[in-house]
């Protein structure tokens, strides 16, 4: 069974990439949101990573 990310609209804040990879990796939406607001605050790295994943992913 092959696994692809998708970005997942239904109880989404901004663009539902979150989701998508909570979904993925199987693991709770807020940790996952968590680590990207983390990241974000303390390299910016995760605001990049979030952008680009917006733009690239396509939604279910």
């Amino acid at each position: 069974m092959r696994k692809t990310l998708y970005k997942i609209r239904q109880g989404s804040i901004i663009c539902g990439v979150c989701n998508g990879i909570a979904e993925y990796f199987n693991v709770d939406v807020n940790v996952v949101r968590i680590g990207t607001v983390i990241l974000g605050c303390c390299s910016g790295v995760g605001v990049i990573a979030y952008i680009v994943a917006a733009i690239i992913l396509p939604e279910a």
